[in-house]
């Protein structure tokens, strides 16, 4: 699928979008489970944690670097390459493979941009407190940690604007142009679902088919869909109780798809 997404004088920004993971915390298949998701064949119904890659304006960022993050870089990011990351919150399955940036350090010889609000930034640095120990020099992790709040920021000229949400957590999503990442999402506001309508493509959260006390179920995601109206739109963040990949996209819309790790929109 080919798309161009707004404009910056003359020239229009198109975007790849791979989706690195479309688990849940736990990921599928679940260490021990034997459901029919878990023991499944199907290279779809296999999902690491969430986590996005978009490239951009000759620019490569991620949005969350969980415990899968090593595997996701060796799978998906052929280039090797790696601008900033962009964190939602500071839960670990979103968090935990930060230190698997230290080849990105090696190979470009630089601090990799973290971006994320003060409470994440405090808890990457609890969690890799061996990071910011000046007496370590070498074979560390090395971020620049760069702090945003629910204001517009830019990385270089790409613009990217926050949206509050709230999970077990407050956290964010992210709008970059035409495109809008919500990840372990439960409830939105609507001053901030104002920030999303006009997206053309949208990717939401949607854990199972039962109702959540801090997730989306798939009745509540495809809601928000609606209310949205993007031109297509992605569930992520799916757990192994949503079900198999074939039989959960029988049960959606026609502009709306499950995303599966790998899936590129480019």
């Amino acid at each position: 699928m080919h798309f161009e997404l707004g404009k910056l004088g003359k020239l229009k920004k198109c975007m790849k979008i791979t989706f690195l993971g479309t688990g849940s915390s736990l990921g599928t298949p679940i260490i021990g489970c034997k459901c029919d998701v878990c023991t499944s064949n199907e290279s779809k119904d296999k999902r690491l944690r969430s986590s996005l890659m978009i490239e951009i304006m000759d620019k490569t960022l991620i949005i969350d670097a969980g415990p899968d993050f090593r595997e996701q870089m060796l799978r998906f990011n052929k280039n090797f390459k790696l601008d900033a990351i962009i964190l939602t919150h500071a839960h670990r399955d979103h968090i935990a493979g930060l230190d698997d940036v230290r080849p990105f350090n090696f190979l470009q010889k630089k601090e990799i941009d973290i971006y994320a609000e003060n409470n994440v930034i405090v808890a990457v640095k609890n969690m890799f407190f061996y990071s910011f120990d000046d007496t370590i020099n070498k074979g560390v992790p090395r971020f620049n940690l760069k702090t945003i709040t629910n204001e517009t920021f830019f990385i270089d000229k790409i613009k990217i604007i926050p949206i509050r949400v709230f999970h077990s957590m407050e956290m964010f999503g992210y709008r970059i142009e035409d495109f809008t990442y919500i990840t372990d999402l439960k409830y939105i506001s609507d001053e901030e679902t104002e920030k999303v309508k006009g997206t053309r493509i949208l990717v939401v959260s949607a854990v199972r088919l039962k109702k959540h006390y801090a997730h989306f179920n798939l009745e509540e995601a495809l809601e928000f869909i609606e209310k949205i109206n993007p031109q297509k739109a992605y569930l992520t963040h799916m757990g192994h109780n949503l079900g198999k990949h074939t039989d959960l996209q029988k049960l959606l819309p026609k502009n709306v798809e499950p995303a599966y790790d790998g899936l590129i929109i480019s």
